[in-house]
């Protein structure tokens, strides 16, 4: 059997050239990340990017569909759009997109700012197993891992990044 090992750096050298593009053909855009992972990678892009746009942090607790059995613990980093929602153009940025559901409830979260004229996802690692019809629109790795299997982003002390791999008795769906 052998185990999976996937680069974090690498990978985000190859989320950093596909955000650059994106943001080559509309410079207007916003750089939005879920929390946490996905506002991790958000701030290093904002960073390496030189961006002067705003930078947005979503929380997708209170749109999750596992609201009642996380509850209020789960919402620690309110969402901050620090600019108009209303008919900007948005990349939404995550770590692992995996069931879909996280990103279901961060465009709902989204949307209840304003109307933006398009969100496009992309994420550093699509692990399949979907349960609804989302799709990213750049993914830096895409692998299959076992439903007991999570995988998280790190970001270690010196702003790099790592990827956890963990067993879980429920899954996480992300």
């Amino acid at each position: 059997m052998s185990t999976l090992t996937l680069d974090a750096e690498a990978l985000y050298a190859d989320l950093l050239q596909a955000v650059r593009a994106q943001l080559q053909q509309k410079p207007q855009t916003y750089l939005v990340g879920i929390y946490s992972g996905g506002v991790w990678l958000a701030e290093r892009l904002y960073r390496d990017l030189n961006l002067k746009n705003p930078l947005g942090e979503l929380s997708s607790a209170l749109h999750r569909d596992d609201f009642n059995r996380r509850g209020l613990a789960a919402i620690s980093h309110p969402t901050t759009l620090p600019f108009e929602v209303q008919d900007a153009h948005i990349i939404l940025i995550d770590d692992v997109l995996y069931t879909g559901r996280t990103i279901r409830a961060a465009l709902n979260e989204l949307f209840d700012y304003g109307r933006p004229q398009q969100v496009s996802l992309v994420v550093l690692v699509d692990r399949g197993g979907r349960e609804l019809p989302i799709e990213a629109e750049f993914a830096a790795a895409k692998v299959r891992l076992p439903d007991e299997k999570t995988l998280a982003l790190a970001c270690n002390d010196d702003g790099t990044f790592a990827f956890e791999i963990q067993s879980t008795a429920q899954g996480d769906a992300s």
